[in-house]
């Protein structure tokens, strides 16, 4: 199951990745993930609401609150560097190596008592390696600065992420997402006085927005369930996999072409994820 959830979460991710690109293309990064970010957290408050998540502990070295709100920031700034990233067109720059953030908190989890087997080890290198090469790096035309910066910020601050979000999800899963919402949710507010502009988004483009937000939330709080279900360093790579969806749907709408080397990559990506799965 937790697998399956961790699998979900990427497929949400890459989804709400290739809208953010898209919207992107038209209106600053910053406004296209602010304004979709407070959406999501309008979503996670009812979630809460409706559940009753807030009575989990919040403070103490198991509470959920320091890190969900790290984790916000942190995730705020990947998504930003992605976006900015993926704006510039090199997608097969930016988005191998964002996703390359899945390898800090793998490192974390396999630090503080996760066991893999061989096998399971030999699994959890494919789907890394076959989600960079799915990916479709653009090695052979070199690597611009200005993308190559930004996804190395993508990465880390994904990363980073990604192992707080593990950490407050010991406590509660959705009151970190909740918590994470919430602290970007300032950081917007903040532009957004400043520049006195909620982006200029017109009226058919509010249902994308929604559907990043929306989904971006679920996508954190699957994979924060699928921590408390089974192996962090499972469940990030896993997780990781969200380029390849965001490179499929890219292929079938925006109709950019696959290279041999995406092809191999989702080979190899599907091979690992058999035998993480199978072992």
């Amino acid at each position: 199951m937790a697998s399956l959830l961790a699998l979900l979460s990427s497929l949400l991710w890459g989804t709400a990745d290739f809208e953010g690109g898209r919207l992107s293309k038209k209106h600053p990064p910053i406004a296209v993930l602010g304004f979709s970010q407070v959406l999501g957290l309008i979503f996670g408050l009812v979630l809460m609401v409706i559940t009753g998540a807030w009575t989990a502990d919040a403070y103490g070295s198991d509470g959920y609150l320091i890190a969900g709100i790290f984790a916000g920031f942190f995730g705020y700034a990947g998504l930003l560097c992605l976006y900015a990233g993926l704006s510039t067109g090199r997608m097969g720059v930016v988005s191998p190596i964002s996703s390359m953030g899945a390898v800090i908190p793998l490192i974390y989890a396999l630090a503080n008592g996760d066991t893999l087997s061989v096998i399971t080890s030999i699994g959890v290198v494919l789907a890394l390696v076959g989600v960079f090469c799915a990916s479709g790096p653009e090695l052979n035309q070199g690597l611009p600065l200005k993308p190559l910066l930004l996804a190395l910020g993508a990465a880390f601050g994904f990363g980073i992420a990604l192992t707080l979000m593990s950490i407050g999800s010991q406590s509660s899963a959705l009151m970190t997402m909740v918590a994470m919402r919430a602290a970007t949710f300032v950081v917007t507010a903040s532009i957004a006085i400043k520049y006195r502009s909620i982006g200029n988004f017109s009226a058919k483009e509010y249902p994308g927005l929604a559907f990043m937000g929306i989904s971006d939330f679920l996508a954190n709080l699957l994979l924060g369930i699928a921590c408390n279900n089974g192996l962090v360093s499972i469940a990030m790579v896993l997780g990781s996999l969200f380029p390849i969806a965001t490179a499929v749907l890219a292929f079938k709408f925006l109709h950019e072409r696959l290279h041999k080397v995406q092809y191999v990559g989702i080979i190899l990506a599907v091979a690992g994820v058999a035998l993480i799965s199978a072992f």
